[in-house]
């Protein structure tokens, strides 16, 4: 295309006053700032002139034509701009607590309590009896200790930040005793021994990785002892020819010592889960029984709270840890406290707690109620993908996740997709850039969108989303593969 062609072109581009006075983009100048808008539309121009200069020439032909498309590529640029980049993820991974996800889906009950203290003042620091300050733990603390047989509790932003807090109060420029096996990498490559290092405490490493037995730790006990430390290993099982020292075995050599004893249980659980037809896992409730001084575990796994590291034990310990520098700066907020308690109110009538957390639901959900609901979604998907895929039910397994259980398989059903003119890679990719975004997981080129955790209400949009995914190779590009939801 020669210079004089280019220029002819470029002067068909309408001026930017003209786009801004179009009616959709005036629109926008009545809940948007006039700035944003008019540099959405010389960016818009901006990038027409680019192409026109590399040769492509104009999007379209005509002047209504030509104000059409940079009207709408306006409008879909204040639309990206304006949307949050924090968003609602339709999850159908079937991996119940995804940590990229945001792991525990909190209740209804705990949703209402974000919503109470989000929408006016609270007594988060007040007491309302004597109307003088009280403490932001005391709304959780009574029900913490209720439930678990601890003296007293203290609830931080993570249960990475509990172990530091814990190790660094009660066991800071001293000893710590450990096994090789219990030495883990959790979340985020953070592991043990940093976790350790930071709090000031000294690492001292007994056993193997396999066996360690309470001898190891006597041997090991000296004046700069501190702790005895016991790792639970939530996020992995070492089987076969082992031996792993009990807690009561530490509560009965830290006696002997006059040590305490701490137990960083990871993801902590309140009930037991193999009625259910789950792996066995300690309770906090034994572990503070098998006599622990301090117990630490999270609140946003198995739990099914928000995030937050709940530390359980003996009174005069805690009481150490409350008065930490640390503390503040560890001490969760208004929103963290009103998910947490509602959250632990439901576990006062286990049978509720079933039945009202998302995350046991989803984790003791069965195949009589999953097939069902797959065979729906499938009838649904079937329809709103009009021959563009081919929608079966198969059976799957599901994932616990979060570094919960992780020897647990959760039989399951998935409604697969496969489509008729893109890989199904691509059709993931459009979901997840969709509105609302969904994610599923990829096998053998089929789309497996596993029921398990999808939650009440998710379907329609979820049929849609796949819908606008498998349409937008008609000509729309990947901001139109968007359904409300």
């Amino acid at each position: 295309m020669s210079d004089l062609n280019k220029s002819e072109l470029l002067r068909q581009l309408p001026a930017v006053h003209e786009v801004l006075q179009a009616p959709p983009v005036a629109g926008l100048l009545a809940v948007h700032p006039r700035a944003a808008v008019t540099e959405a539309v010389r960016a818009v121009l901006d990038r027409v002139r680019r192409q026109v200069a590399a040769g492509e020439g104009l999007p379209a032909a005509g002047e209504a034509e030509l104000l059409f498309f940079l009207v709408r590529e306006v409008v879909k640029a204040i639309e990206r701009e304006a949307r949050p980049n924090l968003r609602r993820v339709i999850n159908a991974t079937g991996v119940v607590l995804h940590t990229n996800l945001g792991r525990a889906v909190l209740s209804a009950k705990a949703q209402q309590a974000i919503q109470m203290a989000a929408s006016g003042y609270t007594n988060l620091e007040l007491n309302l009896e004597t109307g003088r300050r009280g403490s932001r733990y005391a709304a959780v603390e009574g029900i913490i200790t209720r439930l678990t047989g601890a003296e007293a509790a203290l609830v931080v932003n993570n249960n990475a930040a509990a172990v530091l807090l814990a190790l660094g109060t009660l066991a800071g420029g001293k000893e710590v005793i450990v096994s090789r096996g219990q030495l883990i990498e959790i979340g985020g490559s953070f592991r043990i021994p940093d976790v350790m290092r930071q709090s000031g405490a000294v690492l001292v490493e007994v056993g193997t990785t396999n066996k360690t037995y309470p001898d190891d730790y006597r041997r090991a006990i000296s004046e700069r002892t501190g702790l005895l430390l016991h790792v639970h290993t939530s996020n992995y099982r070492i089987v076969g020819f082992t031996r792993e020292t009990t807690v009561a075995e530490l509560v009965e050599l830290g006696r002997e010592f006059g040590l305490p004893v701490m137990s960083d249980l990871g993801s902590g659980v309140l009930i037991d889960l193999e009625p259910f037809g789950l792996p066995g896992e300690p309770t906090v409730q034994q572990v503070v029984e098998a006599g622990a001084d301090v117990v630490t575990f999270s609140g946003d796994k198995l739990l099914g709270g928000p995030q937050a590291g709940i530390i359980a034990g003996k009174k005069d310990l805690l009481a150490r840890m409350k008065k930490n520098p640390l503390t503040r700066a560890l001490r969760i907020d208004k929103f963290t406290v009103a998910a947490l308690e509602a959250t632990l109110r439901a576990y006062l009538d286990l049978a509720r707690a079933a039945g009202e957390i998302p995350v046991l639901k989803m984790l003791t959900a069965g195949k009589d109620a999953l097939e069902p609901r797959a065979r729906e979604l499938a009838r649904l998907l079937a329809g709103y993908a009009g021959g563009r895929a081919e929608i079966t039910v198969e059976q799957v397994i599901s994932r616990v996740g979060g570094g919960a259980l992780p020897t647990a398989e959760l039989p399951s059903f998935a409604v697969t997709v496969r489509p008729a003119d893109i890989s199904a890679e691509e059709l993931s990719r459009r979901l997840r850039k969709g509105n609302p975004a969904v994610l599923g997981r990829i096998q053998e080129d089929l789309l497996l969108l596993d029921v398990r955790t999808l939650q009440e209400g998710e379907d329609e949009p979820l049929a849609g989303a796949v819908k606008n995914a498998l349409e937008a190779d008609l000509g729309m590009d990947d901001d139109d593969n968007e359904q409300s939801g």
